[in-house]
């Protein structure tokens, strides 16, 4: 349990980094990396609950250390945005994010979408892929 809670403070971390140097480039990107962060960092957060609770935590003890840790990402993007002052920090850390996204995308989505068997849950599956496609271009 304690191993996962460093790990994600880590990545929590990088997160608020992240949407800091997002916001600093445009707000359109920034929301962009919200939406992106949270659609991902919910099921995640479900599931670091649920290896706090097989690793024998109480519900009250794994929720309050999950919300706690969930805080590094604020301060993430405290220090994001402190930093913001260097140019070289939204530019260098923007290619890193897309490349996060990216590696989750092709490691993990794929993979499960290419199991799928239903024509229908296909053909969904790709409307939603070309929405999303649609709504980078039009925040562009």
């Amino acid at each position: 349990g304690h191993m996962n809670l460093i790990g994600d403070s880590l990545h929590n971390f990088l997160d608020g980094l992240i949407i800091a140097a997002a916001f600093t480039s445009n707000n359109g990107l920034g929301l962009v990396a919200v939406l992106a962060i949270a659609l991902h960092e919910i099921p995640q957060e479900i599931g670091d609950f649920g290896v706090l609770l097989y690793s024998g935590w109480t519900r009250k003890k794994a929720l309050l250390a999950n919300f706690l840790v969930a805080l590094t990402a604020v301060a993430g993007g405290l220090i994001g945005y402190w930093l913001s002052d260097i140019q070289q920090f939204s530019a260098s850390l923007m290619p890193i994010a897309a490349g996060g996204f990216i590696y989750i995308a092709a490691s993990d989505l794929l993979p499960e979408i290419r199991k799928e068997t239903s024509f229908k849950k296909s053909l969904l599956l790709f409307i939603i892929f070309l929405i999303g496609v649609l709504m980078m271009n039009v925040i562009k």
